[in-house]
């Protein structure tokens, strides 16, 4: 049966409203949690404790709170986007060239690149690190000022300094986060109204936000460490892991320092997202 253009653009807006739900889902999100990820941030960085991170943030005043949340807004609205938006485009592309494969393998493999594609906005992950890095804040004024002495002085590639650790972390998360998302959302309580599923959207997401940040928390350790040098010789995950772990007395339990304010974090950011992400999706239906 040939296809009307009335079902090409129902198609087309059915495709992209997973974009739209997943941008407005992650703008919201950065919003509300930025002061938590900048004391993070601190943590990961400098291996000190969440009070000190947060007296490190008092210290440097308000006006420089929100500092560097613009390359996060603009990454994550897309980043999330494409997360959401090419998941369903690949997953229901890959169903119709291969009926006969398992789900879950078509399903995986949609995940996987979704997440290989996310990759392509590194450069704002790079930015958004160096502007919350305290040392460098009488260097770079704003976003457009690094972009342009990043370019100008070392090229695009050190634009991607950090691709490494990111490809190795979106792809695996991707794929349980979509793997996993329907079979604990079916393990709680029913929801019998909008806000039981909004609450229930929330909880499914935070559990498996928080659980994905426990388990690739080295990965964004590693680049928030490759992602702070300017110039110089990129260092392979393995070296800065070493390097790391050697500043911090070999112990591998202060890899994971920040980790614990970094579950609530997650708890709270995907929870966002996600309840965010289904309520604008049922809006829109």
């Amino acid at each position: 049966m040939t296809m009307t253009s009335s079902d090409q653009d129902q198609k087309s807006l059915q495709s992209q409203k997973h974009y739209f739900c997943g941008s407005v889902a992650a703008f919201a999100n950065i919003v509300i949690t930025f002061p938590i990820h900048k004391a993070l941030f601190r943590q990961q960085l400098f291996g000190v404790q969440a009070w000190e991170a947060v007296r490190q943030l008092q210290r440097d005043g308000l006006h420089t709170l929100y500092r560097g949340i613009l390359p996060p807004l603009l990454q994550k609205s897309t980043t999330i986007a494409i997360m959401f938006g090419l998941y369903e485009d690949f997953s229901r592309l890959l169903r119709l060239h291969a009926p006969e494969a398992p789900v879950l393998l078509t399903d995986s493999i949609a995940a996987v690149l979704a997440g290989t594609a996310e990759a392509v906005l590194t450069p704002f992950e790079r930015v958004q690190t160096l502007l919350q890095d305290p040392r460098h804040h009488g260097n770079f004024q704003n976003t457009a000022h690094i972009f342009r002495v990043l370019l100008q002085q070392h090229g695009i590639r050190e634009l991607y300094r950090g691709l490494v650790p990111i490809l190795l972390r979106n792809g695996p998360s991707n794929v349980l986060f979509f793997g996993l998302r329907g079979p604990i959302k079916e393990l709680l309580p029913e929801a019998e109204t909008k806000a039981g599923h909004l609450v229930n959207d929330f909880v499914c997401g935070g559990i498996l936000g928080a659980g994905l940040g426990v388990v690739f928390y080295p990965l964004n350790l590693v680049k928030s460490h490759a992602q702070v040098q300017i110039g110089g010789e990129f260092q392979s995950c393995r070296t800065i892991l070493v390097n790391v772990l050697r500043e911090r007395d070999g112990k591998v339990s202060r890899l994971f320092r920040g980790v614990h304010l970094n579950f609530q974090r997650s708890v709270v950011s995907w929870g966002i997202i996600n309840a965010t992400y289904e309520l604008l999706l049922k809006c829109s239906d």
